[in-house]
């Protein structure tokens, strides 16, 4: 065991995930890259960037709706460094279906995957966190976390669930010095809200960035990387069971 801190990330072969997986290896950490298999992005490339920049990174397959892949993984990312100190649970998917058409089947896997893969992977954790403790970044989103959006109830039903979900485990690990907060990102642009089939696109985004106080800047997964490394950093010590709102304002601008 070093004293090099590590961090596990689920969904790290592209988008967020990949963001927060290079803005950790650039802080020194090694960094462990949960990938699902089927995702036709490939975490080579984010450990090529790593790698290249003399960081330390291995990626592992993993699928959060199974829950002994999910056990493999965390074991295996132990297994290599030691111990788990971070937790960046972020793994998710995006569906478009109206409440007509919201088969049992599709509102389960967008619930498997983006409130109950959260909650697996963190169980997962539990037995190898360090005495000191560490910290856990679950992944929500501004659609669930402050409004909803017709259209996929069952994404914001997932994301607003993660909100207690981390408020619980807040509570609950606490007395092992373990800090469980989520991040909350508005409309950032990533391989997910690009998808105008089940997302908003580009035309989409570009519209919902010229409402930001911050216009026209849109909102980058980099954004959202640096906002899940501030909140599981020292100087972030005393927060836990909170959310940090990465919109750029979004939340602030009257319907028009």
């Amino acid at each position: 065991m070093t004293n090099r801190q590590n961090v596990v990330i689920t969904g790290g072969a592209s988008g967020i995930g990949a963001a927060a997986a290079r803005c950790f290896a650039g802080a020194g950490y090694a960094v462990a890259i949960g990938y699902h298999p089927a995702d036709p992005h490939d975490p080579a490339l984010v450990l090529e960037d790593i790698h290249g920049e003399g960081g330390v990174a291995a990626a592992f397959p993993v699928d959060v709706r199974d829950t002994g892949q999910v056990a493999a993984f965390l074991a295996d990312a132990a297994a290599q460094w030691g111990r788990v100190d971070h937790v960046i649970a972020n793994a998710g998917i995006l569906r478009r279906a109206a409440l007509g058409d919201l088969t049992d089947d599709a509102w389960n896997e967008v619930i498997d995957i983006d409130l109950t893969g959260v909650m697996r992977t963190v169980r997962a954790a539990l037995p190898y966190f360090p005495e000191a403790g560490g910290s856990v970044v679950a992944v929500s989103s501004i659609v669930g976390a402050n409004y909803g959006w017709a259209e996929h109830a069952h994404y914001a039903a997932a994301k607003a669930g993660v909100l207690g979900l981390v408020q619980s485990l807040a509570q609950e690990l606490g007395p092992r010095g373990i800090r469980v907060n989520a991040v909350v990102p508005g409309t950032i642009e990533s391989p997910q809200s690009l998808d105008a089939t089940h997302s908003l696109g580009q035309a989409g985004i570009d519209q919902q960035a010229a409402l930001l106080p911050l216009a026209p800047r849109t909102g980058t997964v980099e954004d959202v990387a640096a906002a899940i490394g501030f909140l599981a950093s020292d100087a972030a010590g005393f927060i836990t069971g909170t959310s940090l709102l990465v919109d750029g304002g979004l939340g602030t601008v009257s319907p028009r």
